[in-house]
C-alpha cells in the first residue's frame, strides 16, 4: 500500500484535496503539521499528528514539524467558543523547548538522511514582518468574504462572544506559513485535524495566488469515543506525553480501560502493527471480548511507543500487584509493596483523629478522596468503595487505628481504578 492507501485504511484521512496523492506517489514530498505551544507537554491529542508524521517519514517522505511560536502569541478560534489567554514570550519559549524534546522521541532528525525530519518555528519568519508588510504582501490577496466563509469563523460570529481580529488574522497567518515553507523549503504538503480544513486550504490558497504553484493538504478525523465522551480526557484531567504529568502507569491505564468498539478503532490509528495482524487480534478478540487482547495490545504498543518497553514492564507490573493479586489481603503487601505501587495516590491524615474514631463519611471527605461527604455517600450506598480491599457496605463504619497496615496506613480503593494510600 502507498502512504495513501495506509492511511485510508487505518481510518486516518478525513478530506483530501485532488493530486494529493498523485504528489506523494511522483516525488519525495515535504510536509508538514503544526504544534500548538500552548503547554510544556503535548497530550494524547497530539499523538495522531505525530503518528502521521511518522507514517510519511517511513513512506520516504520528508516530515517538518512546525512550532506556532508567533500564531502561539494570538490563538485559533477553531473548536473554540470564546478566545484563549495568550501566551507571553517567555513561556512559549519554555513549551516549544519541552515539545521539541518529545518530537525527537518519535522521529529521525539525521541529517544524513535524505528525509530527515525538519522541526521549525513560525516565530523565525514572524518576527521580522511589519503589520504594513503583512497587510501588502499577503492580506490583499485573501478575500474578506474568502476567509468568512470559513466554519471556524462563522461559528464564533454566529455565537454569543464573536470573534476579535486578532484571532479573525490566524487563518492568514497559518496560510503565510504553509506559503513560506513553500518558497524557502519546498513544501508541498499540510495535515493535520479535519478542523484545520478551512485554515490548511488558505494556505494553499495564498500559494495559488501569489506565486502560482499548487500544494496539497489532507486531513484526519479528530478522535472521538464511542460513548461522546471527549477523548484523552479523565477524571484527573488530560492524558499528557510527559511522564511527569501523566505516569506511564496512568498512561498505560488510559488505554487498557478504553471500551471493545474504541479498541477496535483505535488500534488501527495508535499503532503500526499491520493490516494482517490487526485483523487477526480483532478476529480473536471477537471470539472472547473477556479477555481484552485488543485493550492490551493497544496499551502495550502505546506506551511502548511513547515511554519506551522498560516503563511499559514497570506499569504492568503495578498493574499486576493492584488488580490481579486484588484477593490477596492487604495485610499481606509489605511497607515496601505500599510505599513504591505507581499509580496509587498518597494522601496525609492527622493519626490523632483515629484516637476515638472517625465514621467512614468524614474520613473519606477529610482526605480528599471525594470532594463531599454528600459524593462519598452516594458512592457507598452504591458498593464503590473498599479499604483495605474489603468492600465497605456499613455506612456507620469507624475508622480506627485497629485498622492501619504496619500501624500507618490505610489503602482505599474508589471505583475500579482509583486507589489512595493514606499515611498516618
Amino acid at each position: 500500500m502507498n502512504l495513501i492507501e495506509e492511511l485510508r485504511w487505518r481510518g486516518m484521512i478525513a478530506d483530501i484535496m485532488p493530486g494529493t496523492e498523485e504528489q506523494l506517489l511522483k516525488e519525495m514530498t515535504t510536509g508538514y503539521v503544526g504544534f500548538d505551544p500552548t503547554a510544556e507537554s503535548l497530550h494524547i491529542g497530539s499523538l495522531v499528528p505525530i503518528i502521521l508524521l511518522v507514517h510519511v517519514q517511513k513512506a520516504g517522505h520528508k516530515p517538518m514539524a512546525l512550532i506556532g511560536g508567533a500564531t502561539g502569541m494570538i490563538g485559533d478560534p477553531t473548536g473554540k467558543s470564546a478566545e484563549r489567554n495568550l501566551l507571553d514570550e517567555a513561556t512559549l519559549t519554555k513549551n516549544i523547548v519541552g515539545i521539541k524534546s518529545q518530537l525527537e522521541k518519535f522521529l529521525s532528525f539525521d541529517a544524513d538522511k535524505p528525509n530527515a525530519a525538519v522541526m521549525v518555528n513560525n516565530y523565525d519568519w514572524f518576527k521580522p514582518i511589519s503589520f504594513i508588510d503583512f497587510l501588502r504582501d499577503v492580506g490583499k490577496h485573501i478575500t474578506v468574504n474568502y476567509m468568512m466563509s470559513k466554519d471556524s469563523v462563522k461559528k464564533r460570529i454566529e455565537g454569543d462572544t464573536g470573534i476579535s481580529y486578532t484571532e479573525f488574522a490566524y487563518q492568514l497567518m497559518q496560510g503565510y506559513d504553509y506559503y513560506w515553507l513553500y518558497n524557502n523549503m519546498n513544501c508541498k504538503l499540510q495535515f493535520g485535524g479535519s478542523d484545520q480544513w478551512g485554515n490548511m486550504t488558505t494556505g494553499a490558497e495564498l500559494i495559488r495566488r501569489k506565486c502560482g504553484g499548487e500544494a496539497f493538504v489532507f486531513t484526519c478525523p479528530l478522535m472521538t469515543k464511542a460513548d461522546g465522551g471527549k477523548f484523552g480526557k479523565t477524571e484527573s484531567g488530560n492524558i499528557w506525553l510527559s511522564a511527569e504529568r501523566t505516569t506511564p502507569y496512568q498512561f498505560y491505564q488510559f488505554w487498557l480501560n478504553v471500551s471493545d468498539a474504541d479498541a477496535e478503532k483505535w488500534i488501527k490509528i495508535f499503532t503500526f502493527l499491520s493490516k494482517e495482524v490487526i485483523n487477526n487480534l480483532i478476529a480473536e478478540h471477537h471470539t472472547n471480548s473477556a479477555a481484552r487482547l485488543l485493550q492490551k495490545t493497544l496499551a502495550k504498543e502505546v506506551t511502548i511507543f511513547v515511554h519506551g518497553e522498560d516503563e511499559y514492564l514497570k506499569a504492568v507490573e503495578t498493574t499486576e500487584k493492584l488488580f490481579a493479586n486484588a484477593n490477596a489481603p492487604a495485610e499481606s503487601l509489605s511497607i515496601d509493596d505500599l510505599e513504591n505501587m505507581e499509580g496509587v495516590q498518597k494522601i496525609h491524615f492527622a493519626k490523632e483523629k483515629l484516637t476515638t474514631g472517625i465514621d467512614v463519611i468524614s474520613f473519606l471527605a477529610e482526605t480528599g478522596i471525594f470532594s463531599s461527604k454528600g459524593e462519598a455517600r452516594k458512592m457507598l450506598q452504591n458498593g464503590g468503595v473498599s479499604i483495605n480491599r474489603k468492600k465497605v457496605e456499613n455506612l456507620q463504619l469507624l475508622i480506627q487505628e485497629n485498622i492501619l497496615l504496619h500501624q500507618k496506613y490505610v489503602l482505599v480503593q474508589k471505583g475500579k481504578k482509583h486507589y489512595y494510600l493514606v499515611v498516618c
